[in-house]
């Protein structure tokens, strides 16, 4: 069994070249050049986006592409819609207490094309966080809005990856 094991290893993995694999932040042996993605970024303006969450939403995605601060000229403008948050309540005790709340936020980012003016990607993004509903209020206000934290975080993590996929 190990043979067989060992000798797949040892036919598939070199196969793994040929079939286009790629690391989308990584740089070729080839040609150490600055990886694609990390270039086109420092070109995208990101619009101002409504509300509170938004407004953290954008200084995230400013922290994730931007390594040569805001750009002067940009070619492309990122825009996401207003965040839409719904609130579910679940784990029902028998007294018809919630125990845990789930955190849904959806929105919708588009990228513009400045010369063309042109949308040449959307997608629909969604993250989901869930907290504890704890005897002390404060306690729970303060879990609620590290799961509302988390979940914009993921939302900047989402947006980051399909602009690398896109322009990679």
């Amino acid at each position: 069994m190990r043979i067989r094991l060992s000798l797949l290893i040892f036919f598939v993995i070199p196969t793994l070249s040929a079939c286009g694999f790629a690391p989308v932040y990584g740089t070729h042996k080839q040609n150490n050049e600055t990886p694609a993605p990390q270039i086109v970024f420092n070109d995208i303006a990101i619009a101002i986006i409504p509300d509170r969450e938004g407004q953290y939403l954008r200084n995230a995605l400013i922290d994730r592409l931007y390594s040569q601060g805001e750009p002067i000229n940009p070619r492309y403008t990122l825009r996401v819609a207003p965040i839409n948050e719904k609130i579910y309540d679940f784990d029902i005790t028998q007294d018809s207490e919630a125990t845990r709340r789930q955190l849904r936020l959806n929105s919708v980012m588009v990228l513009i094309n400045n010369e063309t003016k042109q949308a040449i990607l959307s997608r629909e993004i969604t993250a989901i966080a869930s907290n504890n509903i704890l005897e002390s209020e404060f306690s729970t206000l303060v879990t609620e809005q590290n799961a509302r934290d988390n979940a914009l975080d993921d939302l900047a993590r989402q947006i980051e990856r399909q602009l690398a996929l896109y322009f990679k």
